[in-house]
């Protein structure tokens, strides 16, 4: 969403960068449910969930998800799906349903769900506590419950709609300061540095959703440049196909605050990347290029000798004329740095 003083986004606000583009924000809210299901529910059952969903009486509404929270815990697997399956459009469709799920008692039998070696299970599983997690209630409850390690171990081994769901749910989670190093210390960035890589598009959009939440702060930050993120982004950042390039510089826009993400950033080619950006991306992208060249350089001389000799400066002279006024003074303090001179001495020192 934009404010008048910049980009805001999970509660940050970018002002530093004064993001005036008026398209849609650069990350898009996690959804759940994307695919056919229900196919398999009887007409009464479907019939039932058409009224709860519809706003019928509270407490026909309230006899179905007592109903269904029962059945999570049936001895049939088929039951314990329909049931999972039932909870999660309830959940999905109607907000106030939410936490009513959550107070019956579902967070912990669909937790052990989430730890099901049926695969399908598995899923319905992560994808109605992700439903839940929309809930801010219901954010400490997943939690303290212990629905960390098992989202964990479905982004890692789950099928492709458990490991995006389950990254949506870790972001819902995260939303809550407090939880971001709990999920950081539960293995969870690696997983999602492997889905930014390896996943499809929805599977890449919510991992750097995720990870630019996480990675808010710096145990995280530490945790994904150890993990390799620093090639998936530049990659996708050079990809202006993958329409990953603004979710990549914002999530390498937190990380470049670190020595070793900056190392990382020019050891995997990330200057002319940067350069490139600045020169044919959009405003927002040419912003956000020319905040991390910036950052990158304001310590180094050697990584200004780095950004000069990549052709930098035209490009910034020409955002420094026509882009936002923040932009333009990013612009403007950059090419001051990029024409200091550059002595043989002073490089060496800063090697």
């Amino acid at each position: 969403m934009e404010t008048k003083n910049g980009f805001t986004y999970l509660g940050r606000n970018f002002s530093d960068l004064n993001l005036n583009d008026n398209s849609s924000s650069a990350f898009s809210d996690c959804n759940s449910d994307r695919s056919g299901e229900f196919s398999c529910a009887s007409s009464e059952s479907r019939r039932k969930l058409w009224l709860s969903c519809a706003g019928a009486a509270d407490d026909f509404s309230d006899d179905l998800i007592r109903q269904l929270v029962s059945g999570l815990e049936s001895s049939s697997i088929d039951d314990q799906k329909q049931a999972a399956m039932e909870i999660r459009l309830l959940a999905k469709n109607k907000p106030e349903n939410r936490l009513k799920i959550a107070l019956a008692g579902a967070i912990k039998p669909l937790i052990s769900l989430v730890n099901s070696a049926d695969l399908q299970l598995q899923e319905y599983g992560v994808t109605a506590i992700l439903n839940l997690s929309l809930c801010d209630e219901n954010k400490d409850h997943i939690t303290t419950s212990g629905a960390i390690k098992p989202l964990v171990r479905a982004l890692k081994t789950g099928t492709s709609t458990a490991r995006e769901n389950a990254a949506c749910a870790l972001l819902r989670i995260s939303q809550v300061d407090e939880h971001k190093a709990l999920i950081g210390r539960s293995g969870a960035i690696p997983a999602l540095v492997d889905l930014l890589e390896n996943g499809g598009f929805r599977g890449k959009k919510d991992a750097s959703t995720a990870l630019y939440s996480l990675c808010s702060i710096k145990e995280n930050k530490m945790r994904a440049v150890e993990s390799g993120i620093m090639k998936p982004l530049i990659e996708l950042m050079a990809d202006f196909g993958s329409h990953m390039v603004d979710k990549s510089a914002y999530v390498l826009s937190l990380l470049v605050a670190l020595p070793e993400a900056r190392a990382g950033l020019v050891e995997e080619g990330g200057i002319p990347v940067l350069v490139e950006i600045v020169e044919v991306g959009s405003h927002r992208q040419k912003e956000i290029a020319a905040a991390i060249l910036l950052q990158l350089c304001e310590d180094s001389v050697v990584y200004r000798t780095m950004v000069a000799r990549e052709g930098a400066i035209p490009p910034l002279v020409a955002l420094s004329q026509s882009g936002t006024s923040r932009a333009k003074r990013k612009a403007e303090t950059l090419i001051e740095l990029l024409r200091q001179p550059r002595s043989g001495n002073a490089a060496a020192r800063d090697i």
